[in-house]
């Protein structure tokens, strides 16, 4: 008798199952193929080489017929033997990141506040910096190799001789190779000022307006108004900042023997990741190379999320 009462039970959980994931597939059959594309797109071109990268990390793969288990010793490799290399390639992309990314928020935040102004024209001004976001890299690569040309005939150079300063060596020289790098990375700031004019349009009105009557007066209205209101935004920039200059390689295009620049000053981890799976032919450690960065993403993320009590949430 229990046996039977039991399998009915059971039998009468699976159909209430059933029965609820047609109901939810009848709601929402919709909605899944709108978005089928985009988690089909996700699932083969984001989670299975994710997937795939992890396992090649336990792995000597050469990208060919050579795929043997090795355990963690991609792993061992990278902290022992390659340690000075890995630190030297962190060490740069996490200066570069302390420099380039504060720098682009507020240039670009900047830029946005006056973009933003009632004033006529304005919106060719904001076509005229937003244009370069959306020229090719390789195209960008061209014309930034003629304005910071070494040679006493590149553009910024014949412009710094104007004014009698000497020539600069930019991505030839040790000195000045990251300086140009984080440079020529302010030639996206228009991306990240239309982000902050979203913000900036949402901010009311009513609340400068009535700050004016108060006698707020410009800066006042932008530390006590602007900046507050925008600080959601600020949070989201600084986020895709982080990750952004965690995975920068654009400096290959200047940099010669394989993107590492003068005594190795523009070598930072994307490039040597690069150069281990594609020139050194050891996809194993280059994917082992590929997690750890992703793990030192994920804790430097966990990190400015745990810190977000300054964001303005509404709630407050």
């Amino acid at each position: 008798m229990h046996k039977k009462t039991d399998k009915g039970v059971s039998g009468g959980g699976k159909d209430a199952v059933v029965t609820f994931l047609k109901r939810e597939w009848r709601m929402s059959w919709a909605g899944w193929m709108f978005i089928s594309p985009l988690v089909i797109g996700i699932a083969i071109f984001t989670a299975y080489p994710m997937v795939q990268s992890l396992i090649y990390s336990f792995y000597n793969y050469d990208g060919g017929r050579l795929f043997e288990f090795n355990g963690i010793a991609n792993f061992r490799y990278m902290f022992g033997l390659d340690f000075e290399e890995v630190a030297k390639v962190f060490g740069n992309t996490f200066l570069y990141g302390i420099i380039s990314v504060p720098l682009n928020l507020c240039l670009s935040y900047l830029l946005a506040v006056l973009v933003n102004q009632k004033i006529h024209g304005v919106k060719a001004f904001r076509m005229f910096y937003y244009l370069p976001v959306v020229i090719p890299g390789v195209v960008s690569g061209v014309i930034w190799s003629q304005i910071m040309d070494p040679s006493s005939q590149g553009v910024l150079n014949l412009f710094l001789g104007r004014f009698g300063i000497p020539p600069s060596g930019f991505f030839a020289t040790a000195s000045t190779a990251l300086a140009s790098a984080i440079v020529m990375n302010l030639w996206g700031l228009g991306g990240g000022m239309v982000l902050w004019l979203a913000a900036l349009k949402n901010i009311p009105a009513g609340l400068y307006e009535a700050a004016r009557i108060d006698g707020a007066g410009v800066f006042r209205r932008f530390f006590f108004i602007t900046v507050p209101l925008s600080t959601p935004m600020i949070f989201y920039n600084l986020v895709t900042g982080i990750i952004g200059a965690m995975q920068t390689n654009h400096t290959m295009v200047f940099a010669s023997d394989g993107g590492r620049g003068p005594k190795d000053s523009l070598y930072f981890i994307a490039v040597k990741i690069y150069n281990e799976a594609f020139i050194a032919k050891d996809f194993g450690y280059a994917s082992a190379l590929a997690w750890v960065l992703f793990l030192v993403i994920a804790v430097l993320t966990a990190i400015t999320f745990m810190t977000n009590k300054w964001v303005y949430t509404g709630d407050d």
